[in-house]
């Protein structure tokens, strides 16, 4: 009973989850509609509530606003509301780390997180996952008078905090394995292991049979 429990479990867990996590993201899209006119609000003219309209309306403001800011005029809209906001001591230091965070993530030429590396940590002899962040630290890396890298050692099971640590490249074990590989293994506390290991184990103990054979 309990291996059937289990099993159930696992099947049902993980869609009940994700089904309450995307049908909260839409309910929270939707309500981007009550800003909309009364009259120009789709539940007003059609009869009903359709699901998934506010999805589609955050989706077209989001490219809508890349095309404007895309040109010379949008960069000079943008760069003077920045300005505006500069000013605001509370508002810009919020508002600055929040954009710096978003330039390196969604930076299409960005280095951030591109490998899942093996460093020493926290001590020699013991071994943990991290991230690569950036290969070019300027003064750091000048007055340091060492060839450092950038690495973000997150926590288990949140990857979203952690330590920030710069090495030499020589301590560092750069790994096949995804990012998306890596952060599951973190957040399952080291439980879920990418399936690189069995596959060469499986190999290697092919190639021996094949040879003993």
């Amino acid at each position: 009973m309990r291996k059937y429990l289990i099993a159930g479990l696992l099947v049902w867990m993980p869609l009940g989850i994700t089904f309450l996590v995307v049908r909260a993201i839409v309910d929270f899209l939707d309500k981007i509609l009550l800003l909309l006119p009364q009259q120009y609000q789709p539940d007003n003219f059609l009869g009903f509530h359709l699901p998934g309209l506010g999805v589609v309306l955050a989706v077209i403001l989001v490219l809508a606003t890349g095309m404007i800011v895309a040109n010379l005029l949008g960069r000079r809209i943008v760069a003077a509301w920045e300005s505006l906001l500069a000013r605001i001591p509370l508002v810009r230091t919020l508002y600055a780390g929040i954009k710096q965070i978003m330039e390196a993530v969604l930076a299409t030429d960005a280095k951030s997180f591109s490998k899942v590396i093996l460093i020493e940590y926290p001590r020699k002899g013991l071994w943990g996952l991290a991230f690569m962040t950036s290969d070019d630290l300027g003064e750091v890396q000048v007055k340091a008078g060492a060839d450092l890298i950038s690495v973000f050692v997150p926590t288990t099971p949140n990857p979203t905090s952690g330590f920030v640590i710069m090495l030499p490249k020589e301590d560092v074990i750069e790994l096949e394995m995804s990012v998306e590989d890596g952060l599951k293994m973190i957040i399952s506390m080291g439980v879920v292991v990418p399936p690189w290991q069995k596959n060469k184990l499986v190999e290697g103990s092919n190639a021996t049979d094949e040879n003993i054979n």
